[in-house]
């Protein structure tokens, strides 16, 4: 009965909450038993023995004690129950985020935003009713009509076989609606996820849809979505109540029934007036639990249907080298680099992976969780103006690397062999779906390759561990995320420690300093959701100041230029000519004129690399990339 394996695994981790949850009901169960006691012989009393108010008075103490009591109890049931419910909640939420932030931003490109949101958020909220309703109740459906009849069978054997012989009635009911609930719950989830993903699609395109005159269209989408969703909510709530009818009916009946055989039995003197009073006001207690878990079918069913979105998201595989193993090389050590600066002697101490991380970051005076070692290599010789915002570049190489982004499909990189030496300025061009973004994709660990090994300074890469290997990385995209916030806080992403002088430093090397002092808030103006209060060129401008700020040693640059108007490409180029001088660079070139000034051009085609070498060179051999420049001129 909605025993989900994943929700049992998660109730397991709060075994000790949930079991005090019971025990809290289960009390009041008992509370309730001897309650009906006390009010039977209390009316004994009064009606029949002829007691007056002092011979019933602690009968009536007692019977007052215990409701009170039962209130408490249950009123601790309830606290306890939505307390378990909400750590459940709060460790699957932080699960989740987790979970999604090591998968990386490739393998949800195929998924939905608002679903995905939709299971984020009302799909672990929907636990609640499971695990602080349902499945206490599910317990107590077991427990008290056992403890009633142990109460019910001394007293009458007839009643007792009967409440026994009608209780599974109820469960039974539950089960043959179950399947019927189940599918329109589901539909129901289903019909929510695609009416979020649609609303946040007419949110996010509200200027297209105003300029090509498609708001009403999109209107009316949003309208049959709506009305589908109510339609599957009302299937739902019809279920719903036809079982809580049937329930109440069942539970109804076989308490009249029980009190019908009392009564008789009572008039024939067969049975005392107080123990027929006591068997007739358990009656209802012995179904009320499942009563109760009957009205909580359809919450807990809810759960059910959401817990499988959210496990089949926790499934999903991490890419190599996330998960298990981040963490393990360098994050057991808060500060690899800096320990082993400071005590050389110890390094042999450090297993093989922490001193190859440890090596890189000192080699580029890096700390391992992203901040400058004071004096470290990488600290000097920097440019005037430019003190620690330059490091020596990473030598990468990749070697006969493979990629599938389906396995059955063709390779989007076939045997892709390429090298990045130390400082170099190295441009990527092709036609689209040569390889370009994989590369910079297995470059940003958001891929693994399939074949094939890449090396930093010599280290295989997929030794160090995904999160400590991109503070390594920095990467200015065409069109940068800009978060809900300030100016600062958004350049601050690149190194959140920095100093405010540092920051404005960044800005200023970026070409952004001049703007940002012109904003009546200066670096504490609000740039709205996307940054959408700022041009694209002062977007770009911020994301170079956070690329200036991190001060990684490997630059990838995608298109950072394009769609500008002249003065604004001017000052982002003057920016990235100051970013990229001594740091390793790949250069994602959708547009040719992008990869001129590189100082070296790899031309890809079907994942592999065709040729390769300055521009003059590749033009005089009149290649594919002769042939992709007369086209680009042609087209212009």
């Amino acid at each position: 009965m909605l025993l989900n394996h994943d929700l049992l695994r998660e109730a397991g981790r709060v075994r000790r909450q949930l079991a005090l949850t019971v025990e809290l009901g289960l009390g009041a169960g008992l509370l309730a038993i001897l309650q009906a006691w006390f009010l039977a012989r209390v009316v004994n009393g009064v009606f029949l023995e002829g007691r007056d108010l002092p011979g019933v008075w602690p009968w009536l103490l007692i019977l007052l004690g215990l409701i009170f009591l039962r209130a408490a109890f249950a009123w601790g049931m309830e606290v306890a129950g939505h307390r378990t419910a909400a750590r459940i909640k709060y460790d699957l939420r932080r699960r989740l985020v987790a979970h999604l932030l090591a998968l990386g931003p490739v393998p949800l490109k195929d998924g939905h935003t608002g679903e995905l949101v939709n299971v984020l958020v009302e799909g672990v909220e929907d636990l609640e009713t499971y695990f602080a309703g349902y499945l206490p109740r599910l317990a107590l459906a077991a427990l008290m009509p056992m403890a009633v009849l142990g109460f019910v069978f001394p007293l009458d054997l007839f009643s007792g076989l009967f409440l026994l012989g009608t209780a599974p009635l109820l469960p039974l009911f539950m089960f043959l609606i179950g399947g019927q609930a189940e599918r329109l719950t589901s539909n129901q989830w289903e019909t929510l996820g695609r009416l979020s993903g649609h609303f946040l699609d007419v949110l996010q395109g509200l200027t297209t849809l105003k300029i090509f005159g498609r708001s009403k269209a999109q209107a009316e989408v949003l309208a049959r979505l709506s009305d589908r969703f109510r339609s599957t909510t009302l299937g739902v709530l019809r279920v719903a109540f036809l079982s809580a009818l049937v329930l109440e009916l069942a539970a109804t009946l076989g308490t009249a029934l029980v009190a019908v055989s009392v009564g008789l039995r009572l008039l024939y003197g067969r049975l005392p007036f107080q123990e027929a009073l006591f068997l007739l006001l358990l009656a209802p207690e012995f179904y009320l639990p499942l009563r109760l878990l009957g009205s909580r079918y359809h919450a807990g069913l809810a759960g059910v249907t959401a817990a499988a979105r959210i496990f089949d998201l926790l499934s999903r595989p991490l890419p190599a080298g996330e998960g298990g193993k981040a963490g393990s090389a360098v994050g057991q050590d808060e500060v690899v680099a800096p320990f082993i600066a400071g005590h050389p002697g110890r390094a042999t101490e450090l297993s093989e992976d922490k001193k190859m991380v440890a090596g890189i970051c000192l080699k580029h005076g890096i700390r391992s969780d992203g901040e400058s070692i004071p004096g470290a290599a990488g600290d000097g010789g920097r440019p005037a103006g430019e003190k620690g915002l330059l490091r020596p570049g990473l030598h990468i190489i990749l070697e006969d690397v493979y990629y599938a982004y389906d396995p059955g499909n063709r390779p989007a990189l076939q045997g892709l062999s390429l090298e990045l030496r130390p400082g170099e300025k190295v441009a990527l061009v092709g036609p689209s779906g040569s390889g370009k973004s994989t590369v910079a994709h297995l470059l940003l660990r958001f891929l693994e390759p399939d074949r094939g090994r890449i090396t930093a300074d010599g280290h295989p890469l997929d030794r160090v561990p995904p999160e400590d290997w991109r503070r390594q990385v920095s990467l200015v995209p065409q069109h940068p995320y800009l978060f809900s916030g300030t100016i600062a806080d958004n350049i601050l992403l690149g190194r959140p420690h920095a100093s405010w002088e540092e920051m404005v430093t960044a800005a200023s090397l970026a070409g952004a300093h001049e703007f940002i002092n012109a904003l009546p808030q200066g670096y504490a103006t609000p740039i709205g959701e996307r940054g959408l209060r700022l041009s694209g060129g002062q977007a770009r401008r911020l994301a170079i100041a956070r690329a200036f700020l991190k001060e990684a040693p490997l630059l990838i640059l995608d298109e950072a230029t394009a769609g500008l108007d002249p003065a604004t490409d001017q000052i982002i180029q003057t920016a990235l000519e100051r970013l990229l001088r001594g740091r390793t660079s790949l250069i994602i070139a959708h547009r040719l004129s992008a990869a001129v000034r590189a100082d070296r051009i790899v031309v890809l085609d079907s994942g592999r690399v065709i040729e390769e070498g300055r521009h003059e060179e590749l033009l005089a051999r009149r290649g594919l990339y002769y042939r992709l420049v007369t086209a680009s001129r042609g087209a212009a």
